[in-house]
């Protein structure tokens, strides 16, 4: 594992795609995470004016679009980087364990307005499937949690407000699409059984943490 030795967003493309699966931020496995790969100078900063900094953060979006990962809540409902190199047999695990969404459930609705729109920000796909109402958007978010789980919803970029300079501020919204729109069909059947997909996974894993045992594995592809 890469303990601050990454100093820019090509150097965390570069390990994302060597390492294979990345979370964005620490998950209790020491080293293993974005946040920990990066420098300090990389990481979140308070200014004094009450402001911030957190250029990882500002990198999101760069990363998706040059490396052609695959982001979104991939691990306990948590943010994590997979390379496109792994992403297939991820997919192919991961749509065995969330079965695709029964028809005229709330998940197939949600996703046949993402597939009518191409690409939509959480907000606005919030507002075209009727969650406007009083606590509507945690309702809303764990149905999207279950679908980035499932692998059919991914981030395609981040979109910021500007100022009245024109300069990016606040945490920016999620662009989200589906799956097949940022990585292509066959991207999601590699034509492997899920289980030979998990099987090529937990190796991998294994080498990743060869101290770790199987409960682990369960835990990061359940």
């Amino acid at each position: 594992m890469k303990i601050n030795e990454i100093y820019n967003c090509s150097g965390l493309v570069e390990y994302i795609n060597e390492i294979g699966f990345l979370p964005l931020l620490h998950m209790g496995l020491d080293g293993w995470s974005a946040e920990e790969a990066v420098d300090e100078e990389c990481r979140y900063v308070t200014l004094p004016d009450g402001g911030w900094e957190w250029p990882l953060w500002e990198w999101k979006g760069d990363i998706i679009q040059e490396s052609g990962c695959a982001y979104g809540k991939f691990f306990d409902r948590k943010a994590a980087f997979i390379s496109r190199e792994w992403w297939p047999d991820f997919c192919n695990w991961r749509r065995n364990v969330y079965p695709h969404p029964e028809e005229s459930s709330i998940e197939d609705m949600i996703l046949q307005t993402l597939q009518e729109n191409g690409s939509m920000i959480t907000r606005d796909l919030r507002k075209a499937c009727g969650f406007t109402g009083t606590k509507m958007r945690g309702k809303f978010d764990t149905y999207i949690s279950r679908l980035e789980m499932g692998c059919y919803i991914v981030t395609e970029d981040f979109v910021y407000p500007k100022d009245r300079h024109g300069r990016n501020y606040g945490w920016g919204w999620s662009l989200l699409t589906t799956s097949e729109v940022l990585l292509g069909k066959d991207s999601c059947h590699p034509g492997r059984t899920p289980e030979e997909s998990r099987r090529r996974m937990v190796k991998h894993f294994q080498g990743l943490f060869p101290d770790a045992d199987g409960r682990l594995f369960d835990f990061l592809l359940k």
